[in-house]
């Protein structure tokens, strides 16, 4: 009789190849973690990096406004701390491993929106004027009826009582949209709160293909006064009924011929064109104190950006917002 034994090679041979492949896996996987780590640990790095870079172009931005205020209370487009592509070089030394890009943006040539309403919730009629005559430029695509319920929804949104204006808007407004929200009753904090109030579309605040938004154009500080030496054109513009977009060429003109003296509000009347236009002091100033800073850290295709709006007296350059975007 002929008896068969189990051959147990066959099986060991087996799970030897399971074994080795399951090895091989793991070992696979394990460098694919590794690899994983150590980018991540890379990147971390980089974004340290880039971070420490845009806070050090963001300070140094700072200290240019600050040296700027030292040599004179003229503010204009002619200065350095206008001249981002120099400031960007000038940095450029500085650092071994990435670069910074630095912008900063005269806050103080845009039209100040919570000068719009008195301490007492009343109207500063200067301001609703000049903010009415903005509104209603061409560009935005706007009547005067819109224009005009979007002022009054502005007040009531930044006035302490519930009192409706015109065709504005209070909480019996708010509380009744799909989302609810409470009016806000106080000044705005920043321009982008603007998308709350009653009127504002996306598309007039941000703009679109086709228009400008209104968002470049205003600020949420500032004592009403803009600076006329950096104010952007559609500003210009409504700084007088009187004045068309021939004339605000003719300012711009005026304002880069570096031979023009800007030390005086009244030099647009010099311009081509100005000599009959007339701007209320009120409106006008050639000396600036709010800036926005924007300094982006560049390493390849990585960044980290910082935003932030400073306020600039003789002594400081006080930081009132800064974010890490």
């Amino acid at each position: 009789m002929v008896i068969f034994r189990p051959d147990n090679r066959g099986m060991a041979l087996i799970l030897t190849i399971l074994v080795v492949a399951l090895i091989v896996v793991l070992t696979l996987e394990f460098n694919t973690s590794m690899r994983s780590d150590l980018f991540a640990a890379v990147n971390l790095s980089d974004g340290i990096k880039l971070t420490c870079i845009a806070k050090s172009g963001f300070h140094g931005a700072r200290a240019v406004l600050h040296a700027d205020r030292i040599e004179g209370n003229v503010d204009t487009h002619r200065e350095v701390w206008a001249q981002s592509g120099l400031l960007s070089e000038n940095a450029a030394v500085l650092f071994d491993e990435g670069k910074v890009y630095v912008e900063i943006t005269d806050l103080s040539g845009r039209i100040q929106i919570n000068q719009l309403i008195e301490k007492d919730g009343t109207y500063n009629a200067l301001q609703k004027d000049l903010l009415l005559r903005f509104l209603n430029l061409p560009e935005f695509g706007l009547d005067s009826q819109e224009a005009e319920n979007i002022v009054d929804a502005l007040k009531d949104w930044m006035d302490t009582d519930n009192e409706v204006t015109g065709f504005g808007a209070e909480d019996s407004y708010y509380q009744t949209l799909e989302r609810p929200y409470p009016c806000k009753n106080g000044p705005l904090e920043f321009p982008e709160e603007l998308q709350f109030v009653r009127g504002i579309t996306k598309e007039l605040l941000y703009g679109s293909a086709e228009n400008p938004g209104i968002l470049s154009y205003v600020s949420v500080h500032g004592d009403g006064k803009i600076n006329i030496n950096t104010a952007g054109s559609l500003a210009l513009r409504a700084l007088s009924e009187q004045i068309d977009e021939d004339m605000v060429d003719a300012l711009n003109e005026y304002r880069i011929n570096e031979d023009n003296d800007l030390a005086s509000s009244t030099w647009y009347k010099k311009a081509a064109g100005m000599a009959d236009v007339n701007i209320p002091d009120a409106l006008l100033t050639t000396s600036s104190t709010y800036f926005e800073i924007i300094s982006r850290g560049l390493k390849g295709t990585m960044s980290k950006q910082i935003r932030g709006v400073v306020e600039r007296d003789d002594i400081t350059v006080k930081v009132l917002s800064m974010k890490i975007e």
